[in-house]
């Protein structure tokens, strides 16, 4: 083992009752932000593995909660700056920052963007105390600015946390290519799925009835589309060639399976794809084989919408991690993908718990092969299960955050800066 990491572990179970907080700073809801959920389940399981010292959050403005402070202002150029006098009333234990572009992007009155300077910024106020960042956005293939900027995080951050291990092996071709070091505190973590929304085979008829599908005439084998409608997330692939799928379903396996795409969308610049491809569910709707069923993909509801599916379809062009990818891991739902696609594959190879595509016949073949071949589907379920209890499980992720807390605490009080193992 490192050196650097030896007898973590028996200080993280002998560690004292030192009450200072772990400080979070992200989005957070009731925004509808996919980092604003993420951070509302990892708060949780962070809180579940640190029973002695509060969890607390400072978000934007539009955060709610207890314990949770709305200090972020994007509208002005210094909002970093209420943030940082925060942390230093708060002395926190840790600060673990949740990071992707969009959330701290300042722009002027011209609409030109600061590049995310201010999040550099915050980071060099807060430095007195340990720094662990989470960015949510890494690609294998950099574009120079967010080269820059991932280097420049990692200079002034204790630990940072990638997502997949591809993301941090990328770096060892990447930097070398601008004569820059690769960074040595980078720990890969990966997004965690929550332990407690398997369902048992016989709790679906109930959570059918509750949802309305029974009264709706759905067949009893279903294949989902769920989650936010967004033009990235291209349900049309599958809705176009859903009425020939179903007849050769019906044909090959003598089997009626129905479609069922649900959700809502987000963000306003998407409505064109909204309306068209809610417009070709309702004819399929009309036809009998197919069903639009219109919720707000969060809570609980999420996750039975997504249980009563035999299995999942995540038809994604531009997706580096996917947080509907997490509930299908949590619920041990077998699905297909498309690759290559960055970190949704990487979780694919991973997990063994997923069919991959990488054209519309492929896609087209996978379906009629998973709804036809229920061993394969049992099996998937199987892999996905392992994954999760082994690897991606939030009290799993928890632990290693704690793990991240505990190097950049060291690198803190030693002046050392944390060194990891390369992946290759």
């Amino acid at each position: 083992m490192n050196p650097f990491r030896q007898g973590l572990q028996q200080r993280l179970k002998t560690k004292g009752t030192n009450k200072q907080p772990i400080v979070i700073v992200s989005s957070y809801p009731p925004r509808l932000c996919g980092i604003a959920t993420f951070t509302e389940e990892a708060r949780e399981f962070i809180q579940k593995a640190n029973p002695e010292r509060e969890v607390l959050v400072i978000s934007h403005t539009d955060g709610r909660g207890e314990k949770v402070f709305p200090l972020i202002d994007m509208g002005r150029w210094d909002w970093w700056k209420p943030v940082a006098e925060k942390i230093e009333e708060l002395r926190p234990y840790a600060v673990h920052l949740e990071h992707e572009y969009g959330l701290y992007e300042f722009r002027d009155e011209r609409g030109i963007g600061d590049g995310n300077e201010g999040f550099l910024d915050l980071l060099e106020a807060i430095s007195d105390f340990p720094v662990v960042v989470e960015p949510h956005t890494v690609h294998g293939r950099l574009k120079d600015f967010e080269a820059n900027f991932i280097y420049e995080l990692c200079q002034r951050s204790h630990v940072v946390l990638f997502k997949c291990h591809y993301q941090k092996w990328r770096l060892d071709w990447t930097f070398p290519g601008y004569g820059w070091k690769t960074p040595q505190n980078i720990m890969v973590v990966p997004h965690g799925a929550r332990p407690d929304k398997r369902l048992g085979i016989h709790e679906i008829p109930a959570i059918r009835a509750q949802l309305g599908f029974d009264r709706m005439g759905l067949s009893q084998h279903l294949v989902g589309m769920v989650g936010w409608i967004q033009s990235n997330k291209r349900w049309d692939i599958l809705l176009s060639m859903w009425e020939d799928l179903h007849e050769e379903i019906r044909r090959r396996c003598g089997e009626e399976w129905d479609l069922l795409a649900a959700g809502a969308m987000r963000d306003p610049n998407h409505r064109s794809d909204y309306e068209r491809w809610k417009a070709g569910l309702l004819e399929l709707q009309d036809k009998g084989i197919g069903h639009y069923y219109e919720f707000i993909p969060r809570g609980n509801l999420y996750y039975k919408v997504m249980g009563v599916c035999d299995f999942i379809v995540l038809p994604s062009t531009d997706e580096t991690q996917s947080g509907t990818l997490a509930r299908i891991i949590a619920l041990n739902k077998p699905y297909i993908t498309t690759a290559p696609m960055e970190g949704l594959t990487a979780q694919t190879l991973e997990s063994e718990g997923g069919l991959l595509f990488t054209t519309e016949a492929m896609l087209r073949e996978k379906v009629i092969r998973l709804a036809c071949d229920e061993r394969l589907r049992l099996e998937l379920g199987e892999n996905l299960k392992r994954y999760l209890d082994t690897v991606v499980s939030w009290d799993v992720v928890a632990q290693q955050y704690n793990e991240a807390y505990e190097l950049a605490r060291e690198a803190k009080k030693t002046g050392k800066p944390v060194v990891l193992n390369p992946e290759f």
